[in-house]
């Protein structure tokens, strides 16, 4: 039996709940102190809290104190906060705060029951997913279940086991080193280095030193040999990020090195053998370039075996919200504090934001908020997006109402213009009555 704590000092409502709740295993508690050692005791999923608490029962200062100490131990837990009749104001505050829901005296058995119900079924859910996402999480440290991105993971997924050479391909900020370590953890190799360097960040002077290293005496300044990154990733995967900003006369001992698996360090003969996986990426179009005969075409080829194209955030907006929260609850770990979520103008403003800087941005913004935010609950102005309402309410059109609609409109659209017009036709066109057309006509306005 489901355990519920009601925080309430009035006896007779007591008396009342527990006859009213007598399917759960109902806790009572009368005061701020015995309602915060009955959560420690008893671990409830879901909450009931009157907000005239002793010792100030004519105000709400109390129970919304008790409010925060709840949410505080168990950020998780659903409370339903129980106010005055003409108590809105409170109730608006407990929301903001992080109560999942209030009602208002005088109570109703049913009605309260159905919200207590509902909390439940909402911690169960909440409680599922959870534990879904450790799993996927231990699988997987890409986020997100959109089509695009399940994609990416199941080419990840298939990719990782083989030694074939892996483009990643995708606007800034998307996550291409994170798909690039995956294909490492998930390989055969996961058990050796994986190294990283960015062709784009390090002078064209000192790239190739870098990548295939040097021997003592080899330049100016050079007093000691030392290995490059790619005999550094010796058995392991060596990832070549912004590989379109490699250098040209670069790229041709970059091939050489992949087609014949050895190196010669700079100022040196000898030929030195390295069993690595290669792993590049880039956010510039690869095959324009070579067309333009700025990247090698063999080189092209040679680093192309595999292509991964990783869609860039506006285009996968069914993760946002995921990836979002994700985000939040890492800012809670390193800020120390229990987040509770979004306000329902933020998940607007998170949903129409056009995201150029991809999760890069939305990691900073999310952060920033973090940071910035008074109250558990992340605000729209913490996010400080700058978005007009009409694309936020466009933004939360998840329905299958909505959804339907557009979709009868636009075809109706389609079928008058394939028709000409004549109204006998659209009908047999849509397979729908005369009458049938008409209704839609008026209904989306396209008589005319």
């Amino acid at each position: 039996m489901e355990k519920l704590l009601v925080v309430e000092d009035d006896i007779g409502i007591q008396k009342q709940l527990k006859w009213t709740l007598d399917t759960y295993d109902v806790i009572f508690a009368d005061d701020r102190e015995s309602a915060i050692s009955s959560l420690r005791r008893f671990s409830p999923r879901v909450v009931t809290l009157d907000l005239g608490l002793p010792p100030d029962e004519e105000n709400a200062s109390e129970g919304l104190a008790t409010l925060q100490d709840i949410l505080s131990l168990d950020p998780s837990c659903k409370v339903i906060v129980i106010t005055g009749n003409d108590d809105k104001q409170n109730a608006l505050t407990a929301i903001k705060l992080g109560a999942h829901d209030f009602y208002q005296k005088p109570i109703n058995d049913e009605e309260l029951t159905v919200i207590i119900n509902r909390a439940f079924f909402v911690s169960a859910i909440e409680s599922e997913n959870a534990k879904r996402d450790v799993l996927d999480s231990q699988d997987s440290a890409v986020i997100g279940t959109s089509p695009k991105i399940m994609h990416v993971k199941s080419m990840v997924d298939k990719v990782a086991p083989t030694e074939l050479t892996t483009l990643l391909l995708g606007e800034s900020g998307t996550g291409k080193d994170l798909i690039a370590r995956e294909i490492h953890r998930k390989s055969k190799r996961s058990d050796q280095p994986f190294v990283a360097i960015n062709c784009a960040s390090i002078p064209e002077n000192l790239l190739e030193s870098e990548l295939f290293g040097h021997e003592k005496g080899a330049f100016t300044g050079a007093n000691k040999t030392t290995p490059g990154k790619i005999e550094c990733a010796n058995g392991g995967t060596l990832f070549l990020d912004e590989i379109g900003d490699m250098p040209y006369p670069l790229q041709a001992k970059i091939l050489r090195f992949l087609q014949d698996k050895v190196i010669e360090r700079v100022g040196g003969r000898n030929q030195i053998p390295v069993d690595i996986r290669i792993v590049c990426a880039t956010n510039q179009n690869l095959r324009e370039m070579v067309l333009e005969k700025t990247f090698r075409e063999d080189l092209f080829y040679r680093v192309s075996e595999i292509v991964i194209d990783i869609p860039p955030l506006r285009e996968r907006n069914e993760d946002i919200l995921i990836i979002s929260r994700y985000l939040l609850n890492q800012s809670s770990e390193m800020l120390s504090r229990n987040f509770t979520g979004f306000s329902e103008e933020a998940t607007s403003a998170l949903m129409a934001h056009h995201w150029p800087g991809n999760i890069r941005e939305l990691q900073n913004k999310i952060k920033s908020a973090a940071v910035m935010s008074d109250t558990k609950l992340i605000t729209d102005s913490d996010l400080g997006l700058d978005i007009d309402e009409e694309q936020a309410n466009a933004s939360l059109e998840f329905s299958l109402k909505v959804t339907r609609e557009k979709a009868e409109k636009e075809a109706l659209s389609k079928a008058l213009n394939y028709c000409d017009g004549n109204l006998s036709n659209t009908a047999k066109c849509l397979g729908i009555t005369r009458p049938t057309l008409y209704n839609l006509l008026d209904k989306y306005a396209l008589k005319s």
